[in-house]
């Protein structure tokens, strides 16, 4: 990789970590703030993510691994009330590199893609609904919640992405570097066993 892709790449980490940016937005932002011509070859999200690893492996290797665990044992809790919808984790608390900066993002798989909203209408949870690329660049509604993390004694953001139910497949589809890109409960569950085994 070359000088400015890894700067762009360490700068973009750092918003990321401290402020819980999304990569796309971060480069963008990190673009501007280095002062780089706007055409200038971005680093992949590869190399984003590999920034974000070391970044949080300097700065925040005391705290890190509490807040992960605490936004994966969240996100549980969320996967277990949406269990009729399938729901799959993804993003950085999935891939292990999550603060207490990092929504939670849960992929759901929907026969009726109005029956998740019914369903927090019917258990009172309150929401915004806005409409994101989806799995396959078409766009999803996006429910978002505030949920109260008591181990972090803050809300976070949850948000969970509506898709048909066909699209469950190339949602397991694994990335570039054959890891894969999200995981059912059972999955999430075996990473907070395996953290517990590691600590």
């Amino acid at each position: 990789m070359d000088d400015l892709k890894e700067e762009i790449a360490a700068t973009a980490a750092r918003m990321v970590v401290e402020e819980g940016l999304e990569y796309g937005a971060a480069k963008r932002r990190a673009v501007k703030q280095l002062g780089v011509p706007p055409r200038s070859g971005l680093p992949d999200n590869d190399q984003v993510e590999a920034a974000v690893e070391e970044y949080i492996s300097i700065f925040c290797a005391d705290t890190q691994p509490k807040e992960l665990r605490a936004l994966r044992e969240l996100a549980v809790q969320w996967m277990e009330r949406l269990e009729s919808f399938r729901p799959h984790l993804g993003g950085a608390v999935w891939r292990g590199t999550a603060t207490r900066n990092s929504d939670i993002y849960l992929q759901l798989f929907c026969d009726d893609p109005k029956s998740a909203e019914i369903m927090l209408i019917d258990k009172g949870v309150r929401f915004e609904v806005r409409s994101v690329p989806g799995l396959q660049g078409e766009m999803v509604d996006a429910l978002s919640i505030h949920a109260m993390c008591l181990p972090l004694g803050e809300h976070v953001g949850v948000h969970l992405l509506v898709n048909d139910l066909d699209d469950v497949r190339g949602a397991l589809q694994p990335d570039g570097r054959g890891r894969a890109r999200r995981g059912n409960m059972a999955a999430v569950q075996r990473l907070l066993e395996s953290d517990d085994a590691n600590s």
